[in-house]
């Protein structure tokens, strides 16, 4: 990632009602929300959020696909994962020692279950 890249997504995340759609996007992964649905959670009128979502788009924070009359949005956890990785790339000039709370701290609060084998 580039510096350009990671300062244009963190310069999205830099505003309150951006943060918590992206935020609420995050907590509806992996099937994203309706704008209309979004608007309603953040109580913001559904032009005002198009906007933002356009922004956290740019910045490659979020995507969108059409359902019918329904645009629905999910947040590219890929990407964010880019920029949280972008900005603890050289973390602590090579001394694990001082980066492992961090990066402990960045374990998922919700590990991915594990599929369970099917018995035939």
């Amino acid at each position: 990632m580039e510096n350009e890249q990671a300062v244009l997504a963190l310069a999205a995340l830099a505003q309150p009602t951006r943060m918590q759609a992206f935020r609420t996007l995050v907590q509806h992964e992996p099937d994203g929300l309706p704008a209309g649905e979004l608007a309603r959670l953040l109580e913001v009128p559904q032009n005002t959020l198009s906007a933002h979502l356009s922004v956290l788009a740019r910045a490659g924070l979020v995507s969108s696909i059409r359902h019918s009359r329904s645009i629905v949005y999910r947040a590219d956890l890929t990407q964010f994962r880019e920029v949280a990785l972008f900005l603890l790339q050289d973390c602590c000039g090579g001394r694990p020692e001082v980066c492992a709370p961090v990066i402990a701290s960045l374990t998922p609060c919700c590990p991915p279950k594990r599929k369970e084998k099917s018995r035939v």
